[in-house]
């Protein structure tokens, strides 16, 4: 075990030291060193692999001090520097996460009126619809997402995913719950004042079915709290 900790703290402290201190040959040291399998000692391949799991789990986002971090929680007695050290050795080099930016929408429409009114209510279905878009982060990266909700059942009836937030997007959740729902004319579907709802290509369809469009008013999100 003495050999070991001389191994791992190696790059810390000089040999000729820590041999002195802790009563053993260098000579000794020497010989167990070439006796490990590619040169390392048993206790710093297992903290290596430690570091690689913590890592991955990351996704590669996580540098020395967060892994060091993460390894105390463990249980490890680790130092900042070690685990530097050996992340150099491994190669592992953190990415730094991207600050998430929604890109904006072309637009061709002034808002619609704001005549849902807060009412969340509806006496029978199809009467009342209400569209928002959020956005998710998956292992391919963030997806943006569409749907649209009857306020009588509260069920999603149309959903659509996309890479880019878009009036395609909210047209194609739009499409979805048409082709599942039979609907009549004066159908409200109310959402915010997103760019995509106020597109060209989503007014268009919204019309051609003879549903009326309901907009919240600007930085108000309580207007649209039925599918918020």
């Amino acid at each position: 075990m003495r050999f070991a900790f001389i191994a791992v703290e190696r790059a810390h402290y000089p040999i000729r030291v820590m041999c002195r201190v802790l009563q053993v040959s260098r000579s000794g040291f020497y010989r167990y060193l070439a006796s490990c399998p590619r040169g390392q000692p048993p206790l710093q391949r297992q903290l290596m692999r430690q570091i690689q799991s913590v890592f991955r789990q990351s996704r590669g986002t996580y540098g020395s001090p967060r892994i060091t971090a993460q390894l105390r929680r463990q249980g490890l007695v680790v130092g900042k520097n070690r685990v530097a050290a050996l992340m150099r050795q491994g190669r592992l080099h953190a990415q730094p996460v991207k600050r998430f930016r929604v890109p904006r929408a072309s637009s061709s429409a002034p808002p619609a009126p704001h005549l849902l009114r807060r009412d969340f209510s509806a006496t029978r279905p199809n009467q009342k619809w209400a569209s928002d878009t959020t956005y998710v982060r998956t292992g391919q990266g963030w997806l943006f997402v569409a749907v649209l909700l009857d306020l009588f059942s509260r069920l999603v009836v149309g959903w659509a995913f996309s890479r880019w937030i878009n009036a395609q997007l909210v047209t194609d959740a739009l499409q979805m719950a048409l082709d599942r729902r039979l609907v009549r004319p004066g159908l409200l579907i109310h959402t915010d004042q997103g760019l995509q709802y106020a597109s060209t290509l989503y007014q268009q369809r919204l019309h051609s079915v003879g549903a009326v469009g309901s907009m919240s008013r600007r930085g108000n999100c309580w207007d649209n709290a039925g599918v918020e």
